[in-house]
């Protein structure tokens, strides 16, 4: 009989994601790439890891379907230093070496740039980032991008925008890029709880960096209690308790919508008005 192979610390907690977790993290993150078919033969996708708990999780399960799937595809972990403190940057080296993660760090101006703008800075911020990393992705022949928002945020997006933009909308689960041509976006943690992630890393005890913008120090802005993500995390909370089904209730509202009870809709910059049609026909025009 064979000796019982010792597991090195990374492949321990790559092993809980398909074990200990497997039907709160695998199972979800394999059913929004199958759902949404975000990852094709041939594809390079381009992991954007930004050192928190959410990106180094989506680089251990991307790795692990490449490992276990039949899918052939190639994957490229990068991390984007907008102006980090050297603290927080050794942090993320450190934890890609614990977890066995194959990093490529490249520098942007990012936060120096941003440090100027006094009008939502973090939004600024955000779609910056997001430009460099098409940029660097595509110049190493990639053709997507993976970013680890999970379901949560996804349903505070969904509420951000009813009761603060006047809207329906989601975080939609992929993309294709305005302005990288042959690019596209994809969220393959969508259907993963952040509560689950959050048990996924203290137990494996895990220490990521959390927000390690510059700017946001130096001005004192509190984003945990000054954002609107952050109220509506609290609120998504709150409902919880009365009905833990409220956040999948809130998330199927943008898959059940009936067309002939909404008063308008815009498809492609054009709006339809329910009263367009109204009597053209008693038939269900929408």
């Amino acid at each position: 009989m064979g000796k019982n192979k010792i597991l090195t610390e990374s492949q321990q907690i790559e092993k809980t994601i398909i074990t200990t977790y497997r039907k709160s993290i695998w199972s979800p993150f394999i059913k929004g790439i199958q759902e949404f078919e975000m990852v094709n033969d041939g594809d390079k996708i381009a992991v954007c890891i930004s050192g928190g708990k959410d990106s180094m999780l989506l680089a251990k399960c991307l790795q692990e379907l490449k490992k276990h799937r039949k899918v052939n595809f190639e994957l490229v972990f990068l991390v984007m230093d907008p102006g980090y403190s050297s603290n927080n940057r050794q942090k993320i080296i450190d934890n890609a070496e614990r977890l066995n993660i194959p990093i490529e760090i490249f520098e942007s101006d990012i936060f120096e740039s941003v440090d100027y703008i006094d009008d939502h800075p973090c939004y600024v911020c955000a779609r910056m980032r997001r430009g460099y990393l098409y940029k660097k992705a595509q110049s190493l022949g990639c053709n997507k991008i993976a970013l680890g928002h999970h379901f949560d945020d996804v349903i505070e997006t969904i509420m951000m925008g009813m009761l603060y933009g006047a809207q329906m909308q989601t975080m939609m689960p992929k993309l294709h890029s305005t302005y990288h041509k042959g690019m596209e976006l994809i969220r393959p943690l969508y259907y993963v709880k952040e509560a689950d992630i959050i048990k996924w890393r203290d137990r494996n005890n895990l220490e990521f960096i959390q927000c390690a913008c510059k700017v946001t120090a130096k001005k004192n802005i509190d984003l945990e209690y000054d954002s609107k993500r952050a109220e509506m995390k609290a609120l998504i909370k709150q409902l919880r308790k009365k009905y833990d089904k409220i956040d999948m209730n809130i998330y199927n509202s943008t898959k059940n919508v009936n067309l002939n009870t909404i008063i308008s809709y815009i498809k492609n910059g054009e709006v339809h008005h329910f009263m367009d049609h109204y009597n053209e026909s008693d038939k269900n025009i929408y």
